[in-house]
């Protein structure tokens, strides 16, 4: 699908994911472009999907959510209802930030964010564990954070076809 962009629509995806409040006119200007053609794009790429959402990156420390866990769950049962039944539950908490099921040992891992290990303990206890499909739970913490990115690294790729690039 990334064959489908050209260097400006990846240009545009590049700066929206360093600064999402970017304007269409500031974006405009750093690409030397007009305003009306980069509205159309950033239009075109949320309608294509592209761009799924804008968010603002918080600092979990001042929102009281610094304790990061990381939480490996293996579930008793592996049918395909018991998969999609503990990710329909699972998605609903909100202190479960992503949630990928895996292959391997553990069927799911969880990125979880709370306010302390007592909270943590709280939401294995009275959110958790209510999920019958789960056998086992191992808990990862955060000791620190040495790198954090929200933006996926893209690159402009080669085309094999420059007359066909897209001028606008």
């Amino acid at each position: 699908m990334l064959n489908e962009l050209d260097n400006t629509d990846i240009s545009i995806l590049k700066l929206l994911q360093e600064n999402a409040r970017l304007t269409n006119q500031e974006i405009a200007d750093k690409l030397h472009k007009t305003a009306s053609p980069i509205y159309r794009r950033i239009k075109r790429l949320e309608e294509e999907g592209f761009i799924k959402k804008y968010v603002a990156v918080l600092d979990a420390k001042k929102i009281e959510r610094s304790l990061i866990a990381f939480t490996h769950i293996q579930l008793k049962d592996h049918s395909q209802d018991s998969l999609r039944n503990f990710e329909k539950a699972i998605i609903q908490f909100p202190e479960v930030l992503e949630c990928y099921h895996m292959s391997g040992i553990y069927d799911f891992i969880l990125r979880v964010a709370v306010k302390d290990l007592e909270t943590y303990h709280q939401f294995l206890m009275n959110d958790l564990f209510h999920i019958m499909a789960i056998g086992s739970v191992q808990s990862t913490f955060v000791m620190k954070q040495s790198k954090h990115e929200a933006a996926f690294p893209i690159d402009i790729p080669p085309n094999p076809f420059p007359s066909a690039n897209k001028n606008s």
